[in-house]
């Protein structure tokens, strides 16, 4: 159960990755560097991190949430593809207003807070991301 979470988390954490590294390429709108951003953390903010080593932090909480879907999902009976996005977005859903705290505590280059058009492309990718949890749960979770 734990390694198709984590497994699940990786591939949904690097879709989401990918498209928001994507967006900040195309737009300039630097929604991957917010994404990555770990310089508000005691500590380990203090570090100056290169990009790999953030994208393996979010990673990491990304594998967290794929082993709490596959954990709630295992718990379940007869889980229906609309209950599995359903429960994909109920655990994807408290990132998106992420967007405001991690602006505000970010030392790097983020979007403003008000910025409508990053705020959009950060739900758009985390609302792909829980596509991603779903699908690729569908696909993993030996039922």
């Amino acid at each position: 159960m734990t390694k198709q979470g984590i497994v699940i988390g990786l591939l949904s954490g690097s879709v989401l990755g990918l498209c928001l590294k994507l967006v900040e390429s195309v737009t300039g709108k630097k929604v991957y560097t917010l994404l990555l951003n770990v310089d508000f953390i005691p500590i380990i903010g203090m570090i100056h991190w290169n990009e790999m080593s953030e994208f393996i932090f979010h990673l990491i909480l990304s594998a967290a949430i794929g082993i709490a879907y596959v954990y709630m999902m295992k718990r379940m009976n007869r889980v229906s593809c609309k209950r599995a996005l359903i429960l994909s977005l109920l655990l994807t859903l408290p990132t998106i207003p992420l967007f405001f705290p991690l602006t505000v505590l970010a030392t790097k280059d983020t979007p403003p807070v008000n910025d409508l058009l990053a705020i959009s492309y950060w739900t758009i990718g985390h609302l792909l991301f829980a596509i991603s949890l779903t699908i690729s749960g569908r696909l993993i979770i030996k039922r």
